[in-house]
C-alpha cells in the first residue's frame, strides 16, 4: 500500500489557540506533530470580536499545518468536526509530493 502524505491546515480564531494545540497534542495516535503561526483573516465572512481587531479590519488568527496520511487526516478532521463544531474553524488539505527531515551532522 502506497502511503499519501497530505499537508492539513487548520485556521482558528486565535482565542481557539490553547483548546485547539492541547487537543491535537492528545491525538497522539493520528498527530505525531505540527507547526503553527499566527495570521490575520481578512473578509466579508470573518467576524471581528475585539475592539482591536476592528480598529485592525482584521482578525487575529492561528494556522496549523499538520503532515499525514491521508488516512489519517480523514480521521483527523472528522474528529475536528465534533470537538470544535460552531468554531468556524477552516481547513483545507493538499498533496505533499515530498516530505523528510535534513538531520542534523552533528
Amino acid at each position: 500500500m502506497t502511503v499519501e502524505p497530505v499537508c492539513l491546515t487548520l485556521i482558528a480564531a486565535r482565542r481557539l489557540r490553547d483548546e485547539l494545540f492541547d487537543y491535537l497534542s492528545e491525538q497522539r495516535d493520528l498527530v505525531s506533530g505540527f507547526t503553527a503561526s499566527d495570521g490575520a483573516g481578512y473578509g466579508p465572512t470573518v467576524r471581528l470580536h475585539s475592539t482591536a481587531e476592528r480598529v485592525k479590519g482584521s482578525a487575529d488568527m492561528v494556522l496549523v499545518r499538520i503532515i499525514l496520511e491521508r488516512s489519517d487526516a480523514t480521521q483527523l478532521l472528522a474528529r475536528l468536526k465534533t470537538a470544535f463544531a460552531g468554531t468556524g474553524l477552516v481547513y483545507w488539505i493538499m498533496p505533499v509530493t515530498e516530505f523528510g527531515v535534513i538531520d542534523d551532522p552533528r
